[in-house]
């Protein structure tokens, strides 16, 4: 069990989710935590994580670090999201478990499951049929990070648990329109709309600067010229227009989304609460007893109970945990959302030529609510406080 003055390792402390987590941590009187930027630490850089882990052990990990994005992205870069991925999940797993790491938390997404599975998806429905092909690469990753963390479990005896949160958005999201996703990127894209057709340059040249596209900032946009025909032209790529915005796809698809906020909580809440005895339903699962061998490493062969080692358990399988709401509705109800909470007055169109991604992707949360967790923030209000966090991300 984690007390307060265990040293806990979040590693993606500035991203989305682990920001929250690690403010989420604090909030709870865990003040003993560890973050490096990825200036700091690169984490596909083995011996770099190695001297790492070397230098803190820490007691706990939160591996919430990933190469991610949206359609578009993991059209373009579909190798690194597998081998960026895989290599930072292989390089934190490995050495959590060779510095003897008491917990670790993996989070995944529910992209792991197949295109055409049930709805709303349970956790046994991974692996079931074929996946969605326009994030192959990145479900891919995220299937063998978890079931590193289960076969480490069952192996060794480890308290490795795997979270698979559904769409989240909120505070430090990624509002970059080359490589968002479909929240941000349809609020940014709705809100410059209104300004260019507001005229307020000003505005949009402090969006740009802070958040530049295809290299273009706001230098000079703020005057009738070249540099501002050219914001233009830029922003056109993206579907953004005098007071209309065109969406990628048929606008038909659903979506469940959940507040970036709620991700950490519900991540915090298994990290302190539920172990791999209490997802696997057996009350006494033989944790690893390390040995120490006469140079004093870690005797990794020494295991009083490993799971796989019990013919009793049978087959073990799909021990991570959705993380959701268990609601949807499709992407023009959110952007109809998305208009009110900015106040646009123009025009939404979808461009059907374009790709949906899966047609719906609504997750059974059931087993998180049997471990005592439920959501807080209904996408209605949570929009609105996006919006109002966009904002003063541009002040």
């Amino acid at each position: 069990m984690l007390d307060k003055n265990s040293k806990i390792y979040v590693a993606g402390h500035q991203g989305l989710v682990g920001s929250a987590i690690w403010n989420n941590l604090l909030q709870r009187g865990y003040t003993n935590l560890i973050g490096r930027s990825h200036q700091e630490l690169d984490l596909t850089d083995q011996l770099a994580v190695r001297h790492f882990f070397d230098e803190e052990q820490p007691d706990a990990v939160v591996l919430a670090a990933a190469f991610v994005g949206g359609i578009m992205a993991n059209s373009l870069y579909r190798a690194d999201f597998i081998m960026q991925n895989m290599k930072m999940q292989c390089n934190v797993i490995s050495e959590s478990y060779a510095h003897q790491v008491k917990k670790l938390l993996f989070l995944g997404s529910t992209c792991i499951y197949p295109k055409n599975a049930p709805q709303p998806m349970k956790e046994d429905a991974l692996l079931t049929s074929p996946l969605e092909y326009t994030n192959e690469e990145y479900a891919i990753a995220k299937i063998a990070g978890l079931k590193m963390c289960e076969s480490y479990n069952l192996q060794y005896g480890t308290n490795y648990i795997a979270v698979m949160p559904t769409n989240l958005y909120g505070p430090n999201d990624n509002f970059h329109l080359e490589n968002s996703h479909v929240m941000p990127a349809m609020m940014r894209k709705i809100y410059l709309a209104k300004l260019i057709h507001d005229g307020k340059w000003e505005k949009i040249a402090i969006d740009l600067n802070k958040r530049p596209v295809e290299g273009v900032n706001g230098t000079g946009v703020t005057e009738n010229g070249v540099e501002r025909e050219k914001a233009l032209d830029v922003l056109a790529k993206y579907g953004i227009y005098d007071n209309k915005v065109v969406l990628w796809g048929t606008g038909t698809p659903l979506r469940e989304f959940l507040w970036s906020e709620d991700m950490a909580d519900a991540s915090v809440h298994i990290l302190l609460n539920v172990n791999f005895s209490d997802i696997i339903g057996i009350e006494k699962y033989s944790s690893v007893h390390y040995g120490a061998s006469t140079d004093g490493t870690v005797d990794r062969n020494h295991s009083a109970g490993r799971g796989g080692a019990i013919p009793s358990l049978g087959e073990i399988r799909n021990c991570h945990i959705n993380v959701g709401t268990g609601k949807e509705l499709t992407i023009r109800e959110l952007s109809e959302l998305v208009v009110q909470a900015v106040d646009f007055e123009g025009t939404v169109e979808f461009d059907a030529s374009k790709p949906d991604g899966t047609m719906r992707k609504l997750i059974d949360v059931s087993k998180l609510h049997s471990l005592g967790w439920t959501h807080k923030v209904e996408i209605e209000d949570g929009v609105k406080q996006l919006f109002t966090w966009y904002r003063q991300s541009l002040q």
